[in-house]
């Protein structure tokens, strides 16, 4: 499906300081990126590092006063999106590497809290159908309300107040899964549909593969019912939004302009 995006946003920052960006479309095999621009104001330095798992790239500035960025892209998702509600859980001896470290809690989201709550709620169900309860209860449970977290609000949090952003439901969704011992981690995204358009978040999990015998592989879930994963495009993954951040200022800085356009092509 090909996507046409565009990003704008500025900062200003008052004194010297590094920022660490991550924005730009992953152009990884799931999705094939062209005519991809991005323009900023000029800066002290600038510098290209790899993103967590080599999905994408960040970006390291340093700079100060008014700073500008400018980024476009024509993507074409190529991603495979069985019914998940089909797909089986892995045990977790049978977890690679890569998947372990979605078990643990994170930052935003405190998973050996839910146990109780999962095991009492979704305890007769198992793999792929366990993740579809737990998305539609997130979707029918918690309100889609702008506005209504901030950058400490954690998925506890959201669990209890009933309400939330993105960010909010794919830390739930997150968190839920990671105490149903299935791994999950945090998805930043562009797609289309999204209300208010901005950057997107959702979640993947890791459930076997029914295509490799022994294998897993990664499923994108969105319980705000926003996303399409096949209309999805990736910037970035990681535990929680903290690894995945557009933008990080290591300093102070007074955010301005912030204007994000994600259509489908003709």
């Amino acid at each position: 499906m090909p996507l046409d995006i565009s990003a704008r946003f500025s900062f200003r920052l008052e004194r010297p300081s590094d920022i660490l960006l991550q924005f730009e479309v992953a152009n990884i095999p799931e999705q094939r990126v062209t005519n991809a621009r991005t323009h900023m104001s000029e800066v002290m330095h600038m510098a290209r590092v790899p993103s967590q798992e080599d999905i994408g790239e960040r970006i390291w500035l340093r700079g100060e006063g008014e700073i500008e960025v400018d980024y476009s892209a024509h993507v074409t998702v190529q991603r495979s999106v069985p019914d998940i509600e089909g797909l089986a859980a892995m045990d977790p001896h049978a977890l690679p590497g890569e998947a372990v470290q979605y078990l643990f809690d994170s930052r935003y989201c405190q998973a050996d809290r839910m146990q109780s709550f999962v095991q009492s709620r979704f305890g007769e169900l198992q793999g792929g159908a366990k993740v579809a309860a737990i998305s539609r209860w997130i979707a029918e449970e918690i309100a889609y309300e702008p506005g209504s977290s901030n950058t400490s609000t954690s998925a506890t949090d959201t669990f209890v107040e009933r309400r939330g952003i993105c960010r909010d439901f794919a830390h739930v969704m997150i968190a839920l899964a990671r105490a149903a011992t299935i791994p999950a981690r945090y998805v930043s995204c562009f797609a289309p549909g999204v209300t208010p358009q901005d950057f997107h978040a959702v979640a993947e999990v890791f459930l076997a593969d029914p295509d490799t015998p022994g294998g897993g592989a990664w499923y994108m879930v969105d319980p705000t019912g926003m996303a399409d994963p096949a209309n999805t495009a990736k910037i970035g993954v990681g535990r929680d939004a903290a690894d995945v951040s557009f933008m990080t200022v290591f300093g102070l800085a007074t955010f301005g302009v912030h204007d994000v356009h994600v259509r489908l092509a003709d």
